[in-house]
C-alpha cells in the first residue's frame, strides 16, 4: 500500500414500516445516496415491535401490525437494497433467539422470526454469487427496563447477557467472511442448551 488509508463510510437510514410512503421513500432514499456516490458494501436490517401477546387475545389488526412491522419491513428493505449492493456485499438480518423457541406469550413475534429465518437462505439463493446474506438470532442484549439482568444472564450458559459489542463483532465477522453465506449465527450465550 502506498501509505493511504481507507476508511469505511457508514450511513444509517431510517424507515418507517408503518408509513404508507415506504417504498417510495426507500427508493428515494436509495437513489439520493447512488447520485452522492455511495457504493452499498453492506447493509444491516433491524426491525421490530415486540408486543406482549397471549393466545386468545389476537385480532386481524394487531397480527398484522406485528407481521408488518417484524416481517413485512425486512422483506421490503432487502428488496429495496438488493439491486443496489456492490459485488461481494453482504446483507445481513437481525433476528431473535424465539426463532429456536417460540416465546408462548409473544407467538405472533416469534412467528414473524422464524419468518425471516426462511427469507435468509431464500435470499442467499436468489442474490448468489453476488451477494452474501447472513441473519443474526439475538439473545438477551439489551433487556428490557425492569428486568432482571442477574435472572437474565444465570439462563445462559456464559452467566452473562450478551452486549452491543457482542453483536458488533457478529455482524464485522460475517462482512469480513466471503464465504459464508445463507447461514443464521445465534448470539445467545449458549440460552439455548440451558434446561428449561
Amino acid at each position: 500500500m502506498d501509505g493511504l488509508a481507507t476508511t469505511a463510510r457508514i450511513r444509517t437510514l431510517q424507515w418507517d414500516a408503518e408509513s404508507p410512503e415506504l417504498v417510495s421513500r426507500m427508493m428515494a432514499d436509495l437513489d439520493m445516496l447512488a447520485s452522492d456516490g455511495w457504493l452499498i458494501s453492506g447493509a444491516v436490517i433491524l426491525a421490530g415491535t415486540f408486543p406482549d401477546s397471549p393466545f386468545g387475545s389476537w385480532t386481524s389488526d394487531e397480527l398484522a401490525n406485528t407481521w408488518r412491522v417484524n416481517l413485512g419491513f425486512p422483506f421490503l428493505c432487502a428488496q429495496a437494497l438488493a439491486p443496489r449492493l456492490a459485488e461481494g456485499s453482504c446483507l445481513q438480518l437481525l433476528l431473535d433467539t424465539s426463532l429456536h423457541h417460540p416465546w408462548l406469550q409473544r407467538l405472533p413475534y416469534s412467528a414473524a422470526k422464524a419468518g425471516l429465518a426462511t427469507l435468509v437462505p431464500g435470499l442467499a439463493q436468489l442474490l448468489a454469487p453476488n451477494v452474501r446474506v447472513v441473519g443474526h438470532a439475538l439473545g438477551t442484549l439489551l433487556p428490557a427496563e425492569g428486568s432482571d439482568a442477574a435472572f437474565l444472564a444465570g439462563r445462559t450458559l456464559l452467566k452473562r447477557i450478551g452486549e452491543p459489542a457482542d453483536l458488533c463483532r457478529a455482524v464485522r465477522y460475517a462482512a469480513d467472511s466471503p464465504f459464508l453465506t445463507g447461514e443464521i449465527l445465534t448470539l445467545d450465550g449458549g440460552r439455548r442448551w440451558v434446561d428449561r
